[in-house]
């Protein structure tokens, strides 16, 4: 089993080819972003995929971006969802990480939603792992939980960061869900959140070890879970991001970190404890 890592483009500010670069000098295997619907720009991703031999994950958004529309129908999420799957299939995607469906919905509409979407996803023969966030469908454990008790085939992306905020306090509190959940992980978004915010200043900074440790948990039962359902790879986007994620200094507003120098630090870090979690493995097994 090994871990390919996925360099987002949520805060780059410079060009495809640039983010190429960063991603394949650390060691990433690809870039998780939406397909473009601008022509020129789409064939730019493309091209830039194909020269640095690149995988690609196609990131959705339905009914709106992050925060969706409040007033969209599910009828309006699922046929965007199937306009945004229909125009990333032309990259190859692994798979598309989906941000789907409103937090407002009742659990019945929830669980209608998700039968259509997986059945849309069938359709098109993709993989749609759908993400846990804030504002979406998936925004706590206990809805998501129920959601994939309704609907078992469903695939979810685990960021347990926007859980943190949302629950107020780290998931170790929530382990027995968090192990339910594992078992239908598909991919990981490792950002780090603590009990009032998404996204901590630095994950490397000592005030915000025990997040860290936190988060490490989790994403550890992912990785034995997926082990046991008999992955092969499991992938991992390391997703510190900007748009008010990124703490900054007041009245200059500069930000405190690097975005990109975060995010390969918890690639590389993550990378690590994977490897060293493998040699543990098999070493048991031996033994």
């Amino acid at each position: 089993m090994r871990l390919d890592l996925f360099k987002t483009l949520w805060g780059h500010e410079g060009t495809f080819e640039e983010a190429a670069t960063l991603a394949v000098d650390a060691g990433f295997v690809g870039i998780e972003a939406p397909a473009p619907a601008d022509a020129e720009e789409f064939q730019q991703l493309a091209t830039v995929l194909a020269t640095h031999g690149l995988d690609y994950i196609a990131e959705i958004c339905t009914a709106g971006s992050y925060v969706p529309d409040r007033h969209a129908t599910p009828d309006e999420h699922l046929a965007s969802l199937e306009t945004k799957i229909k125009r990333s299939l032309p990259l190859d995607p692994r798979f598309c990480n989906v941000m789907g469906g409103c937090d407002a919905w009742p659990l019945d509409v929830q669980i209608d939603f998700f039968r259509r979407a997986q059945d849309l996803a069938d359709r098109f023969g993709v993989m749609c792992s759908f993400e846990t966030h804030r504002g979406r469908s998936f925004f706590n454990p206990w809805v998501t939980r129920d959601v994939l008790r309704a609907v078992p085939d469903l695939r979810i992306t685990c960021d347990f960061s926007h859980w943190v905020v949302v629950c107020e306090r780290l998931m170790d509190s929530e382990w027995e869900t968090i192990l339910e959940v594992a078992e239908k992980a598909h991919h990981v978004h490792s950002r780090v959140g603590y009990d009032q915010g998404p996204q901590v200043p630095h994950p490397a900074a000592p005030e915000y070890a025990e997040a860290l440790a936190s988060h490490e948990r989790c994403w550890q039962a992912i990785w034995e879970s997926q082990a046991r359902r008999g992955y092969a790879v499991s992938t991992m986007t390391p997703e510190f991001g900007p748009d008010g994620y990124l703490h900054t200094q007041p009245f200059t507003g500069m930000p405190v970190a690097d975005l990109w120098q975060v995010n390969k630090w918890v690639g590389l870090r993550e990378r690590d404890r994977f490897a060293e979690w493998v040699g543990v493995k098999q070493a048991r097994a031996v033994g």
